[in-house]
């Protein structure tokens, strides 16, 4: 297995190590000074393929058709024109938002053209496309991580959340790539089973572990499922608290267990850039409801430095729990544990 170090090392340079060092000193003054003093450049940001998905999963606006923004794929073009902008900063490359990945036709040529900027780049898929042609495609175009979502391990368990999902297509994609990284003999993509965590799986728990140990999966990751309404129950709630991120009241109701600090740390250290081109603070923005800027007429500099991106952070410190998108989020302040 590789270390995260290990997996970083040629992302490294002086200036990205400069600005991260300003990120931290930023979100750290501006916290104690409860106001956006300065802003370093992102060392994070997610970049959304497409909101195309073929599965139907039921909390999931791609899964439920039920965007009330625009729909569609990045085009290249547009793609190129944002790492260009960005690659002396960024460090870390997330292609993913909404849809499923693999559904975008230029996917690995983008992974590639990142790749040779040096950024980590990473996506998460419900992996029913991992064909062996397309394996090999992935590991030439130089993904840094690969993130499978399997949360079942029987179909009947699967098919619940992931409707209209094939658990065997998954695994064998799994297998297909695990293939195709020994014939050749490639140390990427790093490899990772992604479980979320719902009432009805979460007594799968060991055998998923046991599953990616027989399999070689690098890495196994638990995560918690977001509801929609979630304050009256939801029969998605896992039954132990521990994998939920809401709790039980005493009144019979239910409320998230994060504290919603006035402060997060994504605002300083990263964003998400949807297919066509919006910015939006983060991945719980799923609708892009807080536009901060549109790449397709504005440089990336300037939006994130603008002052409707100023207006948006010194917002977390007045109140956190009035942004809509903030009063279901699993985030606390955290420094730096995305990367």
């Amino acid at each position: 297995m590789l270390s995260a170090i290990s997996r970083y090392r040629h992302t490294i340079s002086l200036y990205r190590l400069w600005n991260l060092l300003l990120v931290k000193l930023s979100f750290f003054i501006s916290t104690k000074v409860k106001k956006t003093v300065f802003t370093a450049m992102p060392v994070s940001i997610s970049i959304e393929p497409t909101t195309a998905c073929n599965l139907r999963c039921p909390e999931c606006p791609s899964g439920l058709r039920s965007f009330t923004r625009p729909t569609g794929n990045i085009k290249f073009e547009l793609f190129k024109r944002t790492i260009d902008q960005m690659h002396s900063h960024v460090m870390q490359l997330n292609f993913y938002f909404q849809g499923e990945p693999f559904i975008h036709p230029q996917f690995c040529d983008m992974v590639s053209y990142a790749h040779a900027k040096k950024i980590y780049t990473m996506t998460s898929t419900n992996a029913h496309f991992l064909h062996p042609a397309q394996c090999t495609a992935v590991i030439q175009s130089g993904l840094d991580e690969l993130i499978i979502s399997v949360d079942g391990t029987t179909q009947e368990t699967y098919e619940l959340y992931r409707k209209e999902g094939d658990l065997s297509k998954v695994l064998q994609g799994a297998k297909n790539m695990i293939e195709a990284k020994k014939n050749t003999k490639s140390k990427t993509p790093y490899l990772v089973f992604q479980f979320l965590v719902v009432k009805h799986n979460e007594h799968q728990i060991q055998d998923l572990y046991r599953l990616a140990e027989e399999y070689g999966i690098d890495e196994v990751r638990l995560k918690t499922a977001q509801i929609y309404n979630f304050k009256q129950g939801s029969d998605l709630i896992p039954e132990q608290e521990v994998y939920s991120r809401y709790r039980k009241t005493p009144n019979g109701e239910y409320q998230i267990k994060n504290q919603l600090l006035n402060e997060c740390w994504r605002m300083w250290q990263g964003c998400v850039i949807t297919w066509d081109g919006r910015v939006v603070p983060c991945c719980f923005d799923k609708d892009a409801s807080h536009v901060l800027g549109k790449m397709e007429n504005e440089s990336f500099k300037a939006i994130w430095k603008g002052e409707q991106y100023t207006n948006f952070r010194n917002q977390l410190f007045i109140s956190r729990s009035k942004i809509e998108i903030c009063q279901n989020c699993s985030e606390g302040s955290k420094v730096f544990s995305d990367i």
